[in-house]
């Protein structure tokens, strides 16, 4: 079974956080919500109270098939001033092990770490500057080897499903989107 860490920081963005974590467990991905901040308990950019699995404390996150960082702000500036979350990121990324990130995170800590330096990249509008050494695609999703980055909260879905597909196959991915009809939705 694929294993997918999940950091959450105060300010995070419900939908990006939320929507991944449903889909990967629907399809059968061992997902650990992992809270960086000094409680099990993290608010969403919108007041939302979610309860992490783990502290980042207790996290060994070798075992990681992805890491996985949800946007909205202040939680990808309140990622990239953990040095422990950098850290992971960092270390994933050079062991060639999938890394993922939504809206702002993209910029704010994928960008500032040096890891999209000559890769294809998306991010919520207003952040490409950040992309350092990256090019912007404005694609709702970017896959470019072991990165994948995606636009924003209306990106949410698509981007849980390609994860799904990446980590599982695409003929699941499909059925997950059928039985959670998605695919009625971008056909209507």
């Amino acid at each position: 079974m694929k294993k997918v860490y999940v950091f959450l920081a105060d300010g995070f963005e419900d939908v990006e956080a939320l929507i991944p974590v449903d889909v990967l467990r629907r399809g059968g991905v061992d997902v650990t919500t992992v809270s960086i901040s000094d409680f099990p308990l993290v608010t969403s950019a919108h007041g939302v109270n979610i309860e992490a699995d783990i502290m980042f404390e207790q996290g060994d996150f070798s075992d990681a098939d992805l890491i996985f960082l949800p946007g909205g702000m202040p939680g990808a500036s309140n990622l990239f001033a953990h040095k422990g979350v950098c850290k992971v990121v960092v270390d994933q990324f050079a062991a060639g092990k999938k890394v993922a990130a939504i809206c702002a995170a993209p910029g704010v800590v994928l960008g500032q770490l040096g890891i999209l330096e000559g890769k294809k990249a998306t991010c919520y509008p207003g952040f490409e500057q950040m992309l350092d050494g990256a090019t912007y695609t404005a694609d709702l999703v970017t896959v470019d080897g072991n990165v994948t980055t995606a636009e924003g909260p209306a990106a949410a879905f698509p981007f849980a499903y390609d994860l799904l597909a990446q980590l599982v196959d695409k003929k699941t991915s499909d059925q997950i989107a059928e039985g959670m009809r998605f695919k009625h939705l971008i056909n209507a």
